[in-house]
């Protein structure tokens, strides 16, 4: 068994396109390699930061993201019982293990679907995209466009004091008994 802990570079397109490792950013790798009877069992953690944007609001974020790891490296040849997929198969190129996919494997799926910057943020403004967290008494005075017909429209004088009057023919006999 050999714990190997280096600082790598980020490979491009380790996230999503609301948030990922950006390309070149530091990854910190503690690894423990163990040779078995298939080949090398790879397991350990990856220790890294994600910068991205918040799904609701579209401000900037990061996250830490801490992911463990665990792959096994086949020798050539060499096919672990069970295994009759060879896609989910990854073998040693000489002396040398591929990291990157197992990587992307683990880090991908670890990632919010959803990121957000507060887990009460309340987003953007469906009318005019004004960030709600900025502003919390942010609204718009918004007519149901099928009531928008009727704007033009305004009350009589006396309506206007409280006064109904009654279109002519329009009394029931109760009323007019009182």
């Amino acid at each position: 068994m050999v714990s190997v802990s280096r600082e790598v570079p980020a490979p491009a397109d380790l996230g999503t396109d609301l948030i990922a490792l950006p390309e070149g950013s530091p990854l910190r790798l503690d690894l423990r390699l163990e040779s078995v009877m298939e080949g090398i069992y790879v397991t350990g953690t990856l220790h890294g930061r994600a910068t991205g944007l918040c799904g609701r609001c579209l401000i900037d974020i990061e996250q830490d993201v801490d992911v463990d790891l665990q792959e096994l490296y086949a020798f050539p040849g060499k096919r672990p019982k069970g295994e009759e997929d060879e896609d989910d198969l990854r073998e040693l190129e000489g002396d040398l293990l591929d990291l990157e996919p197992a990587l992307r494997d683990s880090v991908v799926p670890a990632l919010p679907f959803q990121p957000v910057c507060r887990d009460d943020c309340p987003g953007l403004c469906s009318e005019c995209g004004a960030r709600l967290a900025d502003d919390p008494g942010h609204h718009h005075d918004v007519v149901d466009p099928r009531w928008s017909a009727l704007q033009g429209l305004s009350l009589d004088e006396g309506e206007a004091d409280g006064d109904r009057r009654e279109p002519a023919g329009s009394r029931t006999d109760a009323q007019e008994e009182n």
